[in-house]
């Protein structure tokens, strides 16, 4: 295969050999990619019907929510299917989509969870200029800004890796197309480029990162000056499930593209990447809504709506 244009298929990893391993594979992916759709989708439907959820902060959860469904969606499907039908096999145009709309999704939300940070900032710091700096305009612009962002990036990288050629097989050490795995099949006097890239897009994590840090050292400084306890506790409940979130998804995420070759080994590639494109998305809505009093109760309203139309309407419902 001296090219990318002769390719046709890539061939993805496969977690296991035997058919019954195979099956625990699916069963597990299964249930972590039902629990994840489940949680994301109570947070997205209690924040749109409970009005008092008609905040900035909940408007960005009820976006990181949706970033978190479709980026679990794009890699997990297949990945199931595979094992199901036991094979490997994912084609071309497959592949170029799974890493565009992965690439797409991780990036958003990077974005997002900044503009996160900079609500608290504004909620804790400011709180008498809150409505006047974070109205509903300056949010949907800041939403607008992390969908944009992660649609430029995903696009601009997506068709420099896909025009490199490829010289080196089409198997993917992966469980899904991403492109540090796809650059590893490129002929090396040509990657460079992609390189230069990507290169570009770390420091621009960066940058997100130095700005959220900045953001919390302030967050921090004033709530340890608020007199009241139970202010403090309220303060901190608010922040630390989305410095969580922060922290899992760059630890993981510049871990797997950053570490060195030296360390590097498929075992370790598959765990890093399991953590933060499988179970981060997954484990999102139980973290913001652990002690979130707000949110737990009004999605627990929706849960108990859910079984009230289930006993109105047992069979068009239910």
């Amino acid at each position: 295969m001296s090219n990318g244009s002769s390719i046709t298929e890539f061939l993805l990893l496969a977690f296991a050999d035997t058919r019954e391993l195979q099956l625990l594979h699916f069963g597990l992916f299964l249930g972590i990619y039902l629990a994840a759709l489940l949680g994301n989708g109570l947070v997205i439907t209690a924040v749109a019907c409970d009005h008092r959820l008609h905040t900035p902060m909940y408007f960005f959860l009820l976006n990181l929510a949706v970033l978190d469904m479709g980026s679990i969606s794009v890699t997990m499907p297949r990945s199931m299917a595979n094992s199901l039908w036991d094979t490997r096999a994912i084609s071309y145009a497959e592949c170029a989509a799974q890493v565009f709309l992965f690439l797409f999704l991780i990036v958003a939300e990077l974005c997002l969870l900044t503009a996160m940070a900079y609500d608290r900032y504004v909620a804790i710091c400011k709180p008498l200029h809150y409505r006047t700096i974070l109205g509903n305009r300056a949010c949907a612009q800041m939403a607008a800004a992390a969908w944009g962002s992660g649609f430029l990036n995903a696009a601009v990288h997506t068709v420099n890796t896909f025009s490199l050629p490829l010289c080196k097989g089409n198997a993917v050490d992966q469980f899904f197309c991403e492109i540090p795995q796809i650059l590893k099949l490129s002929c090396s006097q040509f990657y460079m480029r992609e390189i230069v890239l990507l290169i570009v897009s770390t420091c621009l994590a960066s940058v997100c990162f130095v700005f959220i840090f900045l953001s919390y050292v302030q967050i921090f400084r004033t709530v340890l000056r608020i007199p009241s306890e139970q202010g403090r506790n309220k303060a901190f409940a608010t922040c630390l499930p989305h410095l969580a979130v922060v922290s899992l998804c760059l630890s993981t995420a510049m871990f797997a593209y950053l570490k060195p070759p030296s360390i590097s080994s498929p075992s370790l590639d598959l765990v890093t990447t399991v953590l933060y494109s499988v179970l981060l998305p997954a484990v999102n809505p139980l973290i913001y809504s652990m002690r979130n009093k707000e949110l737990k109760d009004a999605i627990k309203k929706v849960i108990s709506r859910m079984f009230l139309s289930c006993d109105k309407f047992p069979i068009t419902l239910c």
